[in-house]
């Protein structure tokens, strides 16, 4: 028998995808659960018109991430920190401090988790973090951590 699974099934498939399992299977456990749905010629074609549906919202965010990389390659931000007379930073620049000068920058949401620093930052100068924008995007972001008493870097 052909179903649709609704749900990811483990030893029986995916979401979304088209299976042939044995009829008692799908008439007593599958379908009963909410797990899948028979496959007639209606629900193929909406399964159909969705994953259409779907692959072109993945297509629109992977281009709105190209583009976002792009104008992240060409800014250089700032971040404050609080430094001594040799230029070394009292504690480090991390994540989070760098995820919400981005956020505030590019006016995105930016996950702290999706952004990979190279080294300590606990100098003053200028770095470069990889953020992960898409599965398949990442992006190059420059930024510049000043001290904060001078407030003329801004």
């Amino acid at each position: 028998m052909e179903i649709i699974l609704l749900k990811d099934v483990e030893h029986v498939g995916m979401a979304k995808s088209l299976v042939k399992v044995k009829a008692g299977h799908a008439r007593n456990y599958l379908i009963p659960q909410g797990l899948a749905i028979v496959a007639n010629k209606a629900n193929k074609n909406s399964l159909m018109q969705e994953i259409s549906l779907q692959k072109e919202r993945a297509a629109k965010l992977l281009e709105e991430a190209k583009a976002l990389a792009e104008s992240m390659a060409s800014k250089t931000i700032k971040v404050a920190a609080k430094a001594g007379t040799s230029g070394k930073i009292f504690g480090s620049v991390s994540t989070i401090q760098l995820a919400k000068t981005i956020n505030e920058a590019f006016n995105i949401d930016i996950n702290r988790k999706h952004i990979k620093l190279p080294e300590d930052v606990k100098m003053l100068g200028t770095y470069t973090a990889t953020v992960h924008l898409h599965k398949e995007v990442l992006a190059s972001v420059k930024f510049e951590v000043y001290d904060d008493k001078n407030d003329n870097a801004e």
